[in-house]
């Protein structure tokens, strides 16, 4: 299962990757995301990051300070290990690995939960992340993939 499952993470990445990336488009996939919380009704945090700054922030109702922490290691984790850290999880559970747990990473500054996803240009590279916090982690990475796929169908169009 879990191979399937990081093979399924690792489409993922390859195949959401955007056309251009500007703050147009930060606002965009943050808002995106937004709609499906209110549609929801899901007490997320939400954080579209790129080229080293916060884009879009925005906390509904029922977060809180915890989940500004959640996202930030979150986000963190994609721009070290240029993966979702839903992959980063995971794949960290395949190796019987306790990613918190490995010397050289600091637990307060990154981690290996969910609901933050690299945010990459075609053929250039990672230039940030998006990142949901509020939900089980899996829910937090749909959020996510489902808006950024809208994003980079529009961009196809």
């Amino acid at each position: 299962m879990t191979s399937n499952l990081l093979s399924t993470l690792l489409d993922q990445e390859a195949e959401l990757q955007l056309h251009y990336f500007n703050n147009s488009t930060a606002w965009e996939l943050g808002s995106l995301i937004k709609a499906a919380a209110d549609q929801n009704a899901a007490p997320i945090a939400i954080e579209i990051y790129g080229f080293e700054q916060v884009l879009f922030s925005y906390f509904m109702p029922g977060t809180n300070k915890d989940n500004q922490d959640w996202i930030y290691r979150k986000r963190q984790s994609v721009m070290r290990f240029g993966h979702s850290s839903y992959y980063t999880g995971q794949y960290n559970l395949a190796k019987n690995r306790d990613f918190e747990t490995i010397p050289h990473l600091d637990p307060k500054q990154y981690c290996a939960h969910g609901g933050a996803f690299p945010l990459r240009i075609k053929n250039s590279g990672l230039i940030g992340a998006a990142t949901v916090s509020g939900l089980a982690q899996e829910v937090d990475h749909q959020m996510v993939i489902d808006a950024l796929r809208k994003v980079v169908l529009a961009q196809t169009r």
